[in-house]
């Protein structure tokens, strides 16, 4: 592994004034004050591993512990140990990548930031990048249909982001990274407190990956060389009657990809892809506390986006100005230890000012279209918790958007633990989702397939409901960690990506027919030595989406998942070996066209691949030093791009993708712990 031409970066830091936000324990159904939620969040996430979370709602808690068992160097590669969450390319040229959850697609998953709605738009392909790994403090997952608080848009779940906290005890650390596909990295964290009540953070990262590493002989980059920089001041101000939580954040990042040179037989110019993008975001929670002892408390929490994206493919262009304003009025109160009731009203405005030039053909007038849409809503949310063995939480959103009207979202959740070995949870829900086609699927623009978007898109609708079942059965004087779940959502309205009706069109429409997802998923958790943790999981996929009158199978989804994963500590706590074995199944590519030969341009159905990821870490006083692996099996998806040897045919098409594009990865990484500044 030759690090030699990677440089060593220093961040240079002037905290800002800041904003506030005001940090909430993320199970939906409990009954804290907004004060005691900041202050019980520290004891949430301070414990490693993936734990469920609490309250009636169905989902998943990662700490910090559990981040620490990868390099985690932003959001999407933070899910390597989670059997629930998939985290896949969805362009061979651009890097977008894309969650899936539930089977479905990462659009209908509503991502938050200190519970706030964030990464929306043109920033849905490319988010995961967006977030540092050691910015993190902790993840939830909520799955299915989550609380009415955050919205109407949840249809298969809600990732939260939990950042690193102002009123954390104090230090300041460095954290340097680098692979071998000559990407570097530089993470630099540090809060200050200036009283009990005052205290500060600020995060900065920096990464620049330059390789032009081309593993299939392809002529193209196996990513885009990638410079980010990325930075983020957050304050609180913590007083008896008052809470005051906030920050602001800006990113710049520039992604190049494509050919690495020119091609013969092409234009003069060769074939890449070029994304620049700037990010604006800032936001501030106030809370008033009304009466402590019953929790009663008034809280008002708002945030502002502007996201800037000037992006190339070919001569293909898609330039927007987004602009996001949400903004939310809360009310809760206890009125005993069982009863809770959460109120508030909210307002959402989106802006999408966009340019594009949709055809391969230089010197074209490109298009300019607005989006605006101005969404107000109303929700009420009443959980009843008897001792956290039953809860129930029933919650109704009335919104009304300038665009598709009046909607109402209901919600119902409950959780039963019958005694300290069995408990399950149940839940039903709509949700609803606006869609911007161009904005959130702007990486298509990369084929050479003509796109078409219908101009009546309508509202994106779906029920989904949810089964969740744990066993904790006492095993050689240890605790067998057992769970099932079951999730069934089914679409009434959906804004169809059609890769199948044209070989040589992507389309994107209203759904005329079915489309529904089943999703089983079964696994467990053991500690057989002091220690050592071992975990085995398997989920099945079944996902239908009607396609020019034809109910088939979502092409490039896996049907099946099956993960085993392995972390030992040695007594003292200065080793760590952890490593993860996945087997993705197989599934269906979109229909192929027949080539002049004779031949089909692709095969009907793809095979399943597995992908191991490995780490090592050392624990000192002040720091540690961690070296791993990823896709250790080297599997990489052989023809990534279809046509590649002429990008600019119409044959061309780098988004066929269901599997690993660059193979076998090495990486090392020093966490340096500075003390106090």
């Amino acid at each position: 592994m030759n690090f030699k031409y990677i440089p060593l970066s220093v961040l240079l830091a002037v905290p800002a004034a800041g904003w506030a936000q005001v940090s909430k324990e993320q199970s939906p159904s409990r009954p804290d004050t907004i004060a005691d939620q900041t202050i019980s969040e520290v004891n949430v996430v301070a414990s490693s591993g993936i734990r469920r979370m609490k309250g009636a709602g169905i989902g998943d808690l990662m700490g910090k512990g559990e981040l620490f068992k990868a390099a985690c160097c932003n959001l999407g590669e933070s899910f390597v140990n989670n059997p629930s969450v998939d985290v896949n390319y969805s362009d061979a040229t651009t890097g977008a990548k894309q969650i899936r959850l539930l089977g479905l697609a990462g659009t209908y998953v509503q991502m938050l930031t200190e519970n706030l709605p964030a990464f929306r738009g043109a920033a849905t392909p490319y988010a995961l990048d967006y977030v540092p790994g050691t910015w993190m403090k902790s993840i939830q997952v909520s799955k299915g249909s989550a609380s009415v608080r955050n919205g109407f848009e949840s249809l298969a779940g809600q990732i939260n982001v939990q950042y690193l906290q102002p009123e954390d005890p104090e230090e300041t650390t460095l954290n340097l990274y680098g692979n071998t596909m000559r990407k570097m990295e530089a993470n630099l964290t540090a809060n200050h407190h200036f009283n009990k009540k005052l205290s500060t953070v600020f995060m900065g990262h920096f990464q620049n990956s330059w390789d032009k590493h081309d593993g299939n002989a392809d002529g193209f980059l196996d990513e885009p060389n990638m410079r980010q920089y990325n930075f983020a001041n957050h304050w609180v101000y913590l007083g008896q009657k008052y809470i005051f939580h906030g920050g602001l954040s800006l990113l710049n990042e520039e992604r190049m990809g494509g050919q690495r040179t020119h091609h013969m037989d092409g234009p003069a110019n060769r074939f890449t892809t070029d994304i620049s993008t700037e990010r604006y975001s800032g936001y501030m929670k106030h809370a008033f506390i009304l009466d402590a002892d019953h929790g009663t408390n008034i809280a008002w929490m708002t945030t502002a986006t502007m996201h800037l994206q000037d992006a190339g493919f070919g001569w293909k262009t898609y330039d927007v100005n987004e602009k996001n304003l949400y903004s939310q009025l809360l009310f809760e109160t206890n009125f005993s230890h069982e009863h809770n009731l959460a109120a508030g009203l909210s307002f959402n405005h989106d802006f999408f000012g966009q340019q594009y030039r949709l055809q391969q053909v230089a010197g074209l007038t490109p298009t300019r279209s607005t989006e605006k849409e101005n969404t107000v809503g109303a929700y009420a949310q009443y959980t009843y918790n008897l001792h956290e063995r039953l809860i129930a939480m029933a919650g109704l959103r009335v919104d009304h958007s300038n665009l598709y009207g009046t909607f109402v979202t209901p919600r119902l959740h409950l959780k039963w633990q019958v005694n300290d070995i069995f408990g399950f949870r149940l839940s039903a829900g709509k949700g609803y989702r606006s869609v911007h086609a161009m904005a959130e699927n702007s990486y298509l623009m990369a084929s050479g397939r003509t796109l078409t978007v219908d101009p009546d898109l309508e509202q994106e609708e779906a029920w989904t409901y949810g089964f969740s079942t744990s066993l904790y059965l006492p095993l050689f004087g240890r605790t067998l960690k057992l769970n099932a779940e079951y999730f069934y959502s089914d679409f009434s309205n959906q804004a169809v990506v059609d890769f199948d009706t044209d070989p040589h069109a992507i389309h994107i429409g209203n759904l005329h027919g079915k489309s529904y997802s089943h999703t089983f998923q079964a696994d467990a958790s053991y500690e057989p030595l002091r220690g050592l943790t071992l975990t085995a999981a398997y989920r099945r996929h079944i996902v239908k989406t009607t396609y020019g009158g034809e109910l088939l199978d979502k092409p490039l989804t896996s049907r099946y998942k099956g993960l085993i994963a392995a972390s030992y500590k040695t007594p003292l706590g200065l080793w760590q070996f952890d490593a993860t074995l996945q087997l993705n199944g197989g599934g269906r590519m979109p229909k192929p066209y027949e080539l002049a030969d004779g031949t089909m341009s692709w095969n009907t159905h793809f095979n399943g691949y597995p992908q191991l990821s490995a780490q090592v870490t050392r624990w000192f006083r002040h720091f540690s030093v961690y070296i791993g692996g990823e896709n250790l099996t080297n599997f990489k998806q052989k023809h990534p791009i279809i046509g590649y040897d002429d990008p600019w045919g119409t044959n061309f098409d780098p988004n066929m993708i269901y599997g690993p594009v660059r193979g076998a990865m090495g990486y090392v990484g020093v966490r340096l712990n500075l003390g106090k500044i």
